[in-house]
């Protein structure tokens, strides 16, 4: 499979301060090149584990005793490790979103460039697709998913519209969505608006937030005292979630106090935020919207 080159990948791999002998996890495996460079840097007693629930994903398992891909989604990172005896980690890597490979190609559906049916599951699993969203969605919940994930301020009309147009043929496929929304899209910024849309209907089908949620509450648990998480956000809604769960341990409200009024959190930033150099965003685009945040268990 051919999969892009990976996003900050010494940035990121590096922030796990990697021990030779350590235990880590890639929680997005995609095209294996975090895990690569990772299994570069580990000695024979090291191990890696991985996750992707991507069924194209594994068929770039890494020939290597020391690593072992686990094909589920990393929302049940503790349970499965678990289930290899495995309690405490040295460190998480998690880059995350679509892959490069999943825009390319066209039957995924992901990518406004291809006329392809309204599919975007990240897994063949998963029940619902992004055709169930468009078609089975009631207008104020088409409208609340293209707002809060798309941040679209027009959603309550886009969704007006796509209730309109299904209601005279369902719409099945990227170039009939368009085409229900053409009236929204001018020519000179058609592609960055229906690339708002698809991100929303993207992170609806996959549940992107809430699995973000479930796998950062896991993280404390998870790691080892100053086992380090190294991880990647490509919007704002991922980023933000980042941010305040390394900075308080919640999603929202202010950090738990102890008795003495002392802050009582399960981790700290290591650094500041890390973008990618002009040089990398120019050989690899995908890279133009990401955002590294590393932080260490207390």
């Amino acid at each position: 499979m051919e999969y892009h080159n990976p996003v900050l990948l010494k940035e990121t791999v590096e922030g796990l301060n990697i021990k030779e002998d350590g235990v880590y996890v890639d929680v997005t495996f995609g095209g294996g090149g975090h895990s690569k460079e990772i299994l570069r840097r580990l000695g024979p007693n090291g191990r890696l584990m991985a996750f992707d629930q991507d069924e194209d994903a594994v068929n770039n398992a890494l020939q290597d005793e020391r690593f072992t891909l686990i094909e589920e989604n990393f929302r049940f990172i503790k349970r499965f490790l678990k289930f290899y005896g495995i309690k405490e980690v040295d460190g998480i890597l998690g880059d995350f979103g679509v892959s490069s490979h999943q825009f390319d190609v066209a039957e995924r559906g992901f990518s406004t460039r291809f006329d392809a049916d309204l599919d975007m599951r990240m897994s063949k699993k998963n029940p619902i697709s992004a055709f169930e969203v468009v078609n089975d969605y009631d207008e104020g919940q088409l409208k609340s998913v293209l707002g809060l994930y798309g941040e679209l301020r027009n959603a309550g009309s886009l969704a007006k519209a796509i209730v309109e147009k299904r209601a005279e043929v369902p719409i099945r496929t990227s170039e009939e969505l368009k085409t229900a929304l053409r009236k929204f899209l001018p020519q000179y910024k058609e592609h960055k608006i229906l690339a708002q849309i698809y991100q929303a209907i993207r992170i609806e089908v996959n549940q992107e937030v809430e699995v973000l949620r479930e796998f950062l509450e896991q993280t404390p648990e998870l790691l080892k005292q100053g086992g380090r998480l190294s991880l990647i956000s490509y919007h704002s809604l991922e980023d933000r979630l980042v941010k305040r769960f390394i900075r308080s341990g919640k999603f929202e409200g202010e950090p738990e106090k102890d008795f003495y009024g002392n802050i009582e959190v399960p981790l700290k930033k290591v650094g500041g935020l890390i973008t990618p150099t002009s040089e990398e965003i120019k050989e690899n685009n995908r890279a133009r919207s990401a955002k590294l945040r590393i932080a260490e268990k207390l």
